[in-house]
């Protein structure tokens, strides 16, 4: 595992191992949030919108992370699914762009990420109508006050509009910096997630 890092990754045939490595690296290196990355989504009118998020899991190949569906990254990835993420390590002076097709995951794997977040994290779910107009942050305070009343020190049930959403690579991108921007530029293709990759070096 130590040649993929310290060695020539560029010689690297499984993206998902060196994804991997890197990923396990940025964790010990990373202050804050090494699984952070930016999801690119487009609208309606297919105008970009890019935001942060965390990944909270990897399921075979596919990359997790759950969110509201009726927020605007939610109703994009519904209306268009497919989507690009950007992982950037400064620590590192790495980066890892993926690109793939989204799908929801199973209801059982919903419910199971849900109830493993903290309880306030769980009431906020059910306060937040993500992505819509909020008249004042008292109005927030409000809402999550009700929902804790409401559930009481009882179960917290996920709520409908609440679930994971998967993307399944097809394009995935290793960049490591290099002086006077020589970068190191790998990417990995394939035409379908049955299929098998491609590997060209890029120029930087």
């Amino acid at each position: 595992m130590e040649q993929l890092t310290s060695g020539d990754f560029t010689q690297e045939q499984d993206p998902f191992a060196l994804f991997q490595s890197w990923f396990e690296e940025a964790k010990k290196s990373e202050p804050n949030d090494p699984n952070a990355m930016a999801l690119s989504t487009v609208d309606a009118d297919g105008l970009p919108n890019s935001r942060m998020v965390l990944l909270n899991g990897r399921d075979g190949e596919d990359f997790v992370f759950y969110t509201n569906t009726q927020s605007q990254k939610g109703t994009e990835l519904l209306a268009q699914p497919k989507a690009a993420l950007l992982f950037h390590w400064k620590s590192l002076r790495r980066q890892v762009r993926i690109r793939g097709a989204v799908s929801l995951v199973s209801d059982e794997m919903a419910d199971a990420y849900f109830a493993s977040r903290p309880r306030d994290s769980r009431i906020g779910a059910w306060a937040s109508q993500q992505s819509r107009p909020l008249e004042s942050r008292f109005a927030l305070e409000k809402a999550v006050a009700l929902q804790a009343a409401k559930f009481g020190v009882g179960t917290i049930p996920r709520p409908p509009h609440w679930t994971g959403f998967r993307v399944s690579p097809v394009y995935l991108e290793f960049w490591r910096d290099g002086a006077f921007r020589l970068h190191d530029r790998v990417v990995f293709r394939r035409t379908a997630v049955d299929q098998p990759w491609s590997r060209e070096r890029l120029y930087p």
